[in-house]
């Protein structure tokens, strides 16, 4: 059976930081993830809570958006820790501690969340598109679709350029509301008094819960663990208690940024329309035209649109990626990223095309607010599993979290279930006072309610209970080493070997060795394919980095224990590139790979490496099937 390492050996040696330079170069060494995860903290949804919030109830929501800052600030340095320590995302982790069917209800929650922190990006990009170049709104949903290529475009053109156009983002939508608050000339002792803690009736709950959805998103979590991963430092006791520390830095400072644009776009809402009387204003649209008069300036509402955009496009990038490390993790499926885009973008465009066409362009703020909600909804599932996750001393070793920081955490998480449980109920109840059918609700919503906090429940307590279960599968590989013995001597001196860790692995390894004999040398060659290794390259530094070099020694040691030659290589990213690259860098005689065993929508889904990689290099190839 495959092996499992221990918690603080499983993940790939890596480089040191250097040790011999100042503080602030060691910061900037690990600074990155955060800057990823921020941009999902200012997302079109933000800016439909924070609105509705500023204008119906002005300053006074103000503590939410800070109680919500200093939520996520704990749970993204909890996520970032189990990623450090662990070298697992959340996801892999809830795969090796629950049941095969509690994990896929929980990777179809975790779809869920993603599908309507989509949403809210789609909306937000038509809204904006609408209001710069008057595009009616449906046509804006559906070029939304277009974005998913540029976001393909940027991940295959590396990290630099992704990291660049993030930061661009950012600055558009910071540099406009900063510019929108000199405009709109706050009241700060007002500001000041919104810091104290209040909820003036149920509907100013529902915003406040869709606040804490639009903030602490539950994908994020999920992402977090993943991308600090990609950062290389010594696996000391030492350098891992760094690593923590230095990354703790990276998202007080990037969230702090976030929580100000947040409270940038309330505040404006606040002092423009809840001033002015204007308690309704729900709609981005509203706010977008109300802006010029208000303000006395024509780019008030530019740049409201234009940050718009920025929040849309930014926010893209982390629902794709935390999509692929969710399906991976749960479901230990992988299929192409750019399918794996557009399955999430039409997701979410469908419900947003419903509402224009059903409901009318007005209906589009409450559709975000909703989604919003939603998020919150989902927050439990990913909340209490990561608090179990890092407070295992078994697992976490010497880096569990403190009591303190568990009873803070479990504190966030009773909060945040308590508040989505109270509007569930409150919900429920309105339903069931007005509905003309009351027995469909009965039937179909009542049950759903119960399950989820059966669900709750059971993730819970499991994890207090729970025996080490049988380690899964964290990436799609088989789970053993298994050479055959038929070697024939052939003429060929220098052969290349592509594995993907399939089954086909044995007889393509046995097909190279048939046509080199023991006088040829060979090279094996597989690619890490996860999401950080598509956008990161060589950097990553994930669980499968590290599973996918211990197999690729195991068929070295192997195979030199039978008399032969053999160097391994691994490559990071699309193999489609990197497999054609070793290639044509090396002076091989042919190529043996493995056909992928699939066609027609397997191949659309999973993607064909075998004919573009011998389009592109310029030796044999040979196929082998299983």
């Amino acid at each position: 059976m495959r092996k499992e390492g221990k918690s603080l050996e499983e993940v790939h040696e890596s480089i040191q930081v250097s040790k011999n330079t100042s503080v602030w170069k060691k910061i900037l060494a690990f600074f990155g993830p955060a800057y990823m995860i921020s941009v999902g903290y200012m997302d079109p949804g933000n800016w439909a809570t924070d609105i509705a919030g500023g204008s119906q109830f002005g300053y006074t929501l103000i503590w939410v958006l800070l109680m919500s800052n200093i939520m996520a600030l704990l749970l993204q340095s909890l996520s970032s820790r189990l990623g450090i320590v662990r070298g697992r995302d959340l996801a892999q982790a809830s795969r090796e501690s629950y049941s095969p069917f509690i994990n896929f209800i929980l990777y179809i929650l975790a779809e869920i969340a993603i599908a309507a922190c989509d949403l809210a990006e789609v909306l937000g990009m038509a809204i904006g598109l609408q209001l710069l170049f008057d595009i009616p709104l449906l046509w804006g949903v559906s070029i939304t679709v277009l974005d998913t290529f540029l976001l393909l475009f940027l991940i295959n053109k590396g990290i630099r350029k992704m990291e660049a156009f993030i930061i661009t983002l950012i600055a558009i939508i910071g540099a406009s509301f900063f510019l929108e608050m000199v405009l709109a000339k706050p009241d700060f002792a007002d500001i000041a008094a919104g810091l104290v803690p209040s909820i003036p009736n149920s509907a100013a709950l529902y915003i406040a819960i869709g606040i804490i959805g639009a903030t602490v998103m539950p994908h994020n979590l999920y992402l977090h663990s993943s991308l600090v991963q990609t950062r290389k430092f010594d696996r000391t006791q030492k350098g891992i208690k760094q690593a923590i520390k230095y990354n703790f830095i990276d998202s007080v400072i990037a969230l702090n940024l976030a929580f100000l644009v947040n409270a940038a776009i309330l505040i404006l809402a606040a002092a423009a329309f809840f001033n002015n009387g204007m308690f309704e204003i729900a709609e981005i649209q509203d706010a977008h035209q109300l802006l010029e008069p208000l303000l006395g300036s024509k780019w008030a509402p530019i740049l409201f649109a234009l940050a718009l955009i920025a929040a849309g496009q930014s926010s893209t990038v982390t629902g794709t990626l935390a999509g692929q490390i969710v399906m991976e993790g749960y479901l230990n499926l992988r299929i192409q990223p750019w399918v794996r885009r557009i399955i999430t973008r039409l997701i979410a465009i469908i419900p947003a095309i419903l509402t224009v066409v059903l409901l009318g362009e007005g209906a589009t703020g409450k559709l975000l607010v909703l989604s919003q909600v939603v998020l919150s909804l989902q927050l439990g599932f990913a909340i209490i599993p990561l608090i179990h996750f890092v407070s295992d001393k078994k697992k976490m070793h010497n880096f569990t979290i403190s009591i303190p920081t568990q009873i803070a955490s479990w504190v966030i998480a009773l909060i945040i279930v308590s508040l989505n449980a109270k509007l569930v109920f409150d919900e429920i109840d309105g339903w069931l006072q007005t509905a003309s059918h009351p027995i469909y609700i009965w039937i179909f919503v009542i049950p759903i309610a119960i399950g989820a906090a059966i669900l709750l429940v059971y993730i819970i307590f499991k994890p207090l209970i729970n025996h080490q279960l049988k380690s899964p599968k964290l990436v799609p590989h088989i789970d053993e080493v298994v050479l055959n013995d038929e070697l024939i001597t052939k003429p060929y001196k220098n052969i290349a070997i592509a594995i993907d860790f399939s089954n086909v692995d044995s007889k393509n390894i046995a097909t190279a060795l048939h046509l080199g004999g023991d006088d040829a040398s060979y090279t094996i060659i597989h690619v890490v394919e996860t999401a950080g290794a598509l956008v990161y390259g060589n950097q990553i530094d994930d669980y499968e980095t590290s599973s996918d070099a211990t197999y690729l020694k195991e068929y070295k040691q192997k195979i030199e224990d039978k008399g032969f030659n053999v160097s391994i290589k691994l490559g990071f990213g699309n193999p489609k590139k990197q497999i054609s690259k070793v290639v044509n860098e090396g002076s091989f005689d042919i190529l043996v790979m493995g056909a992928h065993g699939h066609s027609w929508v397997k191949d659309i889904l999973f993607g064909t490496t075998v004919d573009a990689v011998r389009h592109k290099v310029n030796i044999p190839v040979m196929i082998v099937r299983e």
